[in-house]
């Protein structure tokens, strides 16, 4: 009989560890033509508006699809790089920088990332680290806080998708590090990195997270509370005094009211009170993208000089920094947690032949062996 060494009998799978990196998405282009597509599968998730669907739709593909695509695209001409869509840029800047501190250590681990909206999909990233071997999979949703809206529609997009497969592979969700002490660390040396280097001191600083309905939290959703609670962690860990520090909420439309207070009437009522300079930080976003570029770092200037402000910076995201990257390492390497012992464990000698390779079975050969 035929004891040639196999990996696993026949399947071909070295039992690699998956990390996937989850962000929210961004057109591949700023250009009416491309913003439609993406906003169509943005503003449907039923996740990012809840309202009465056969309504929202009329409204969504009679009026808003109509007109915002146009507006759209011309703010994110006002932030589009030499290499595309900065929050795709960055994104894949963090990715290739956890895979390479992952690897320095294990030789099992894939890292790969992937947009809920836009390309490349959270679909198309689970089928290439599958593609790789990779049987078990973190799921990393790049938001430090959860929201049904950005968290809980990850995992809409991510679940379905594999469990469609007839091998599914072991699935594990990082929970949200709104409190994490290397995320808080990281984001208070980044701040105070930053505002030490400024010419000028500011009165204020303006922590602007983005807001969500306040209906939502009515209804459970935890996001509100997780804000407050990585703002009150982070406040003792910054160079300026608590009583210079205010907390926001970015970036609301429609009717409804949403969560306060509203990031730019706070700009203009600093103007407005005398207040010469302050600086603003999103702590709520890992990287960079139209809200903190354009929202916080064109129309929020406008909207502080307008009131009377004079001096204003927006301080970056955590991005592709070494220090975020270091602890962004850090926490995946945490929920992974047993899955990294399994790296000398990948390849065990198999002496008994797959069934399905070895053919009918032949009675001169059990003859040879008696």
């Amino acid at each position: 009989m035929d004891t040639k060494a196999c990996e696993f009998g026949c399947r071909g799978s070295k039992d690699r560890v998956g990390v996937l990196l989850a962000q929210l998405g961004t057109p591949d282009a700023p250009t009416a033509a491309k913003l439609r597509p993406y906003l169509r599968q943005f503003l449907s998730d039923p996740r990012v508006i809840e309202v009465n669907r056969v309504l929202w739709w009329f409204l969504l593909n009679c009026v808003i699809l109509v007109t915002r695509p146009f507006r759209s695209a011309r703010l994110y001409k006002r932030i589009w790089g030499k290499d595309g869509s900065p929050l795709l840029t960055i994104t894949r800047k963090q990715a290739d920088g956890v895979r390479e501190r992952l690897c320095r250590q294990y030789g099992n681990v894939e890292v790969e990332f992937g947009m809920r909206y836009g390309t490349p999909s959270l679909e198309s990233a689970v089928d290439a680290l599958i593609a790789k071997g990779c049987s078990k999979i973190l799921l990393f949703p790049m938001y430090p806080q959860y929201a049904a809206a950005t968290t809980a529609s990850t995992y809409d997009a991510v679940f379905p998708h594999i469990l469609r497969r007839r091998w599914v592979p072991t699935l594990r969700v990082a929970e949200p590090y709104f409190q994490h002490p290397r995320y808080i660390a990281a984001q208070a040396q980044i701040i105070n990195d930053h505002l030490a280097k400024l010419s000028w001191k500011p009165e204020y600083l303006v922590l602007s997270y983005h807001g969500i309905p306040q209906k939502y939290v009515t209804k459970g959703d935890p996001y509100c509370c997780q804000c407050v609670e990585t703002t009150a962690a982070l406040v003792p860990k910054l160079s300026l005094p608590p009583e210079q520090v205010i907390h926001t909420f970015q970036s609301r439309f429609g009717r409804d009211p949403w969560l306060t207070p509203y990031t730019d009437e706070t700009f203009e009522a600093l103007g407005h009170a005398g207040v010469k300079g302050i600086a603003v930080v999103a702590p709520g976003f890992t990287a960079d993208c139209l809200e903190t570029l354009d929202e916080l770092g064109n129309e929020g200037h406008e909207q502080f000089e307008e009131a009377g402000g004079e001096q204003y910076s927006v301080i970056p995201c955590l991005n592709d920094h070494a220090v975020w990257l270091d602890a962004l390492t850090s926490i995946i390497k945490e929920e992974l947690g047993s899955w990294l012992e399994g790296d000398a464990r990948r390849v065990h000698e198999c002496a008994i032949q797959c069934p399905l390779r070895a053919g009918p079975l032949k009675i001169e050969a059990l003859k040879e062996v008696a």
